[in-house]
């Protein structure tokens, strides 16, 4: 089968893949579109460390192929999204709710693929670039039929993570003011959070002129190429401000431009060694730097919920697909991701 392989040197794409079949509580899916996320580009040029050989991927959708004992939530023919958390579901962080934290589910790359005898790691737990892959019953949500599975594909990384950061982890509330840097998949989710969660001032700053009125679709109600006029719209300052770019000099903007009792949502993902510096005393008034990992979601609910959000039209998803690409293509999507030529590409089978 077709898929995506990174051997830390050099992407292609390759048509012998093999997958083993599903085994006590997991599910084959053949997958029918993915999102070509910067995560994915972030391992191919080091800033993610991932073991190699790696099939990639991992904002995905498709549909069941086969399931393993002890899975009763899903069967062959459902749609479904994929979500990166492989967490246990027993563990004292499932059992508070917090799924994201479970440590069974962070950096223990699983190697159900091969390719001429030879095993390749699953990238995300997920390896949503190829035709075929095996996850968690966990993992695999059911979706309505209806929703489309190039936009359905998006909701397992791009949605949870900027929406669920908003939601679940900043608690952003109605009447509340956002600074967005950086607008692309991950930032015009966060501005559509915002604007579902009731903010009332939501201020994107992207130096791409061109960003403008997407931004303005998903929900800024004002768009400036840098941060140097967030003070004009927000002379104290903002409620919330959230880094979507994973550059250290951005992070201390977002720190700046907060009002007193505001928080700093870092979503960007920098180097792995990337150090960023602030001012401790503006930080005595109450303001909070916030880590958040994968929109501190809860998958099988969150994912139900957005899907329900997309079918009322309260959601955009449709919206957030720029193009569609073969996974032939695949050097073609990731440089048109590279260069910010679109919100998202997603690659289909």
């Amino acid at each position: 089968m077709r898929g995506v392989v990174f051997d830390g040197t050099r992407t292609e794409v390759v048509d012998d893949l093999e997958i083993r079949d599903p085994g006590p509580g997991e599910v084959l899916v053949a997958v029918a579109a993915a999102g070509l996320c910067h995560s994915d580009l972030s391992v191919i040029d080091g800033t993610i460390p991932f073991p190699v050989p790696v099939v990639l991927g991992h904002e995905g959708a498709g549909v069941v192929e086969a399931v393993g004992p002890g899975v009763g939530h899903v069967k062959p023919g459902d749609h479904v999204a994929l979500s990166t958390l492989a967490n246990c579901g027993a563990c004292a962080q499932c059992d508070r709710g917090r799924p994201t934290m479970c440590r069974k589910a962070i950096g223990r790359p699983g190697r159900p693929f091969s390719r001429g005898g030879k095993a390749l790691f699953q990238f995300a737990s997920n390896s949503a670039f190829a035709e075929r892959t095996v996850v968690r019953a966990v993992q695999a949500v059911k979706i309505p039929d209806d929703l489309p599975l190039t936009s359905a594909a998006l909701i397992g990384c791009g949605v949870l993570t900027g929406v669920g950061a908003v939601l679940n982890r900043a608690k952003v509330g109605l009447g509340d003011t956002v600074v967005v840097i950086g607008t692309g998949g991950i930032g015009l989710n966060v501005l559509q959070g915002a604007r579902l969660a009731g903010a009332l001032t939501v201020v994107a700053v992207d130096s791409n002129p061109a960003k403008e009125a997407v931004a303005r679709q998903f929900g800024a109600t004002h768009f400036l190429p840098s941060a140097e006029g967030v003070r004009d719209i927000l002379p104290d300052g903002a409620d919330h401000a959230f880094e979507c770019v994973g550059r250290t000099e951005l992070i201390r903007q977002a720190v700046d431009l907060l009002d007193r009792h505001g928080q700093a949502v870092l979503l960007g993902v920098p180097a792995a060694s990337a150090e960023a510096s602030f001012l401790v005393s503006s930080m005595y008034l109450d303001k909070s730097i916030l880590g958040c990992r994968y929109g501190s979601s809860r998958p099988q609910r969150d994912i139900a919920l957005y899907a329900d959000l997309y079918r009322e039209g309260r959601l955009l998803l449709d919206e957030l697909v720029t193009e569609t690409y073969p996974v032939e293509d695949f050097a073609k999507a990731a440089d048109d991701a590279h260069h910010g030529r679109v919100a998202r590409g997603v690659l289909v089978f």
